[in-house]
């Protein structure tokens, strides 16, 4: 183990130990804190308790001196009468403010059932024998009574209306309350004993609590924090080497990984200098993982990776390096790999040990896998240029068909080459917004109406001329560069659409299409509202050609909610190339899709062609009964129109038709097209 690690564990180790120490001072802190709390209540509730006692005291000395004041001002000669009143009205004032406050603090309520209960308070206040509330409102009415009497006499107006006999104070009124006040104050004490004693038993409870818990962490921390950095020391081994493992190496397959193979693949090419040795990149692909992945489920895929994996195991030497990169490619590198004859034999020896067929669930898989090589020193001298020359390698045995392998050549880096400068001066062209927007329409076999019109991206590069889409479009997509030239053929197509529209130039829909690229870009739908709104343009003018496999890569990226929210906007959504991919009649759905685009190649000699004849027939009649649109793309003969309108497919779109033009060659197409508005003629003469 080196020092790194055993530092960190050890950093760790003692991490656990203050850990486990300082929760223990927690636990010991938080109990101490608990009884301050408590004393800290109980002297809370020694204040209100005295509080309360000083309040009752005081009303049973102002209920006696209330009827003092009385008996004396009513026997005083008129000269001492009004001091007498005034005492009186302040005693009066007083008891009742008090009354207040006592009823506030305690917090009763004559409504409250604990009124029946005969050693509550809310039973001295309310209920049998004292009724100590309704005494105290009587003794404060006769006082304001008896006051008022008394002004009205002194002031020598009848402004007292209550009558002489209401006028005496009752002194059993005075008695009942003094007596009330009594038993409420031996209440409050009781209540207050009450608590203290509760207070002191939990105060009495946590500090025997206390003293437990800081036993119980001198007498056994060590001996469970010494079993726990035992097994956590095993855990962290156990972890790192987990981590370490997963860190080089491939989850699903085992094989090493991207991070191994960069980290390792120069240290590979130095040994094999050193040796003078050649070393061959192999890079492989399987050709149909994406249908058996569609077709067969996720399942079926992983299953195909771990076999090919293992077989790629089984076909190379111990001292040969086999990596995932991600998805379905792989890479080995063979050390000593020998001479080209050598690598030929080898290559072709792996190759037919991973197409052999995978049995899954009682289906056969055939997944066929394709190969790129490059050599070392011969096709490059750094690990960068080996996987890129391999990776071209693997292109090209792609295009012959699959199932084989590829040399990296000469013409190969010529190729790579140009790709460079082609990539190069596809980001210029971006930045200089120079992609073109050419328009091919769509029109009725019927009646020769415009039904709509396809936006398509064109390249006129300032040297070379005009670039076939089919030569850059791969070019940008490998690169990433697709979101933003798919957006400046959308802002191109929407703002010449949108000055057809407002010029009255009928052209039905504009069709653009856009790539599951371009609508995982969080703000696709933004831009495009915001374009439409920037260029006039009304959202159901615009339709927008999705292919099948856009479909199918649905709920995991969130393509389906978005174009959900695309369309209930009113913008259509069209499933271009269809029948050439692996989409479900599920998605067919006339809630989801508005217009089928039949692929070009079922269109092509459909007039000599019997099958795609049924094909086509099919595909019509299926969205007939769906009530979705459909239209034909690649129709180039006379024979061809004839045989699709015999069909019953209406819509066409090809060469025999239109072919792409810029926007002021489509302009004066549409114009040629449009239908031609009736003139009024003034006629001149006199009126009768």
């Amino acid at each position: 183990m080196s020092q790194q690690p055993v530092q960190t564990i050890s950093g760790k180790l003692i991490l656990l130990i203050k850990t486990g120490y300082w929760l223990a001072l927690l636990i010991i802190a938080a109990m101490v804190m608990a009884s301050f709390i408590l004393l800290q209540q109980m002297m809370a509730a020694q204040q209100h308790n005295n509080t309360l006692l000083d309040i009752v005291s005081t009303q049973k000395a102002l209920s006696q001196r209330i009827v003092f004041l009385a008996s004396a001002t009513g026997s005083a000669s008129r000269d001492k009468q009004p001091a007498l009143v005034s005492a009186l009205k302040q005693a009066t004032t007083e008891f009742e403010t008090n009354y207040d406050l006592l009823l506030e603090q305690t917090g009763a309520d004559p409504l409250s059932p604990a009124r029946s209960d005969p050693k509550s308070i809310e039973n001295v206040l309310f209920a049998k024998p004292f009724h100590l509330d309704y005494f105290s409102v009587g003794l404060i009415a006769n006082g304001q009574r008896l006051i008022s009497s008394f002004e009205s006499q002194l002031s020598g107006k009848a402004a007292y209306k209550g009558g002489g006999e209401r006028v005496n104070l009752d002194a059993s009124v005075a008695n009942a309350t003094l007596s009330g006040y009594a038993a409420l104050g031996q209440r409050i004490n009781a209540f207050a004993d009450e608590r203290s004693e509760k207070l002191l038993d939990l105060h009495r409870t946590l500090f025997y609590a206390t003293i437990g818990v800081i036993v119980l962490v001198a007498l056994f921390i060590f001996r469970p924090m010494s079993k726990a950095i035992l097994r956590k020391t095993h855990e962290l081994i156990d972890a790192r080497n987990s981590m370490a493992f997963i860190a080089v190496h491939d989850g699903l397959t085992g094989l090493h990984n991207r991070t191994f193979l960069t980290d390792h693949f120069e240290t590979l090419i130095k040994g094999a200098h050193r040796r003078r040795e050649r070393l061959a990149v192999i890079q492989l692909d399987l050709d149909r993982f994406k249908q058996i992945n569609d077709t067969l489920g996720h399942a079926a895929g992983d299953y195909v990776l771990v076999v090919t994996a293992q077989r790629m195991r089984d076909s190379c030497r111990a001292s040969d390096l086999c990596a995932r990169l991600g998805g379905d490619e792989f890479v080995m590198i063979l050390n000593g790999a020998g001479g080209t004859e050598d690598i030929n034999m080898l290559a072709r020896r792996i190759l037919e040990q991973i197409n052999e067929p995978i049995m899954f669930q009682g289906t056969t898989v055939l997944p066929g896998a394709s190969a790129g090589i490059a050599v070392y020193p011969i096709d490059a001298d750094n690990a960068a240029d080996l996987l890129v020359h391999a990776d071209l390698a693997l292109y090209s045995a792609k295009k012959l068909g699959g199932g084989s392998f590829s040399f990296f050549s000469e013409e190969l880096r010529r190729e790579l080459d140009y790709r460079k400068q082609l990539e190069h001066d596809i980001r210029i062209a971006i930045s200089e917004n120079a992609f073109q927007v050419y328009f091919q329409p769509q029109v009725s076999l019927t009646n020769g109406a415009i039904s709509g019109i396809e936006a398509l991206v064109r390249w006129k590069h300032a040297e070379r001329g005009m670039i076939s889409p089919g030569e850059f479009i791969p070019v940008a997509e490998k690169c990433g560069f697709m979101p933003e030239i798919g957006r400046i053929v959308f802002a191109k197509a929407i703002e010449q659409a949108a000055e057809w529209d407002r010029a009255g130039i009928a052209f039905g829909r504009l069709a653009v299409n856009v790539s599951g690229t371009e609508l995982r870009e969080p703000d696709f739908d933004r831009f495009l509202f915001a374009t439409l709104e920037k260029a006039g343009l009304s959202p159901d003018k615009l339709s927008l050609e999705i292919v099948e496999s856009v479909i199918l890569d649905d709920e995991k990226t969130g393509i389906a909610a978005k174009l959900r929210h695309i369309r209930a906007a009113g913008i259509h959504l069209e499933l271009d190339d269809f029948g050439t991919g692996y989409a479900s009649l599920s998605h067919v759905n006339p809630n989801e899709i508005d217009r089928l685009k039949i692929d070009r190649r079922f269109v092509q000699n459909i007039n000599e062609n019997g099958d795609n004849t049924k094909i086509v027939r099919a595909i019509t009649e299926l969205a007939r009964g769906l009530g979705i649109s459909i239209v034909a793309e690649g129709a180039e003969t006379e024979a061809e129109l004839d045989s699709l309108m015999a069909i019953g497919c209406d819509q066409v779109q090809g060469y025999s038709i239109a072919f792409p033009m810029p926007q002021d060659k489509a302009r004066e197409w549409l114009l040629a097209r449009s239908p031609k508005k009736a003139k009024l003629k003034v006629l001149q003469g006199n009126l009768a």
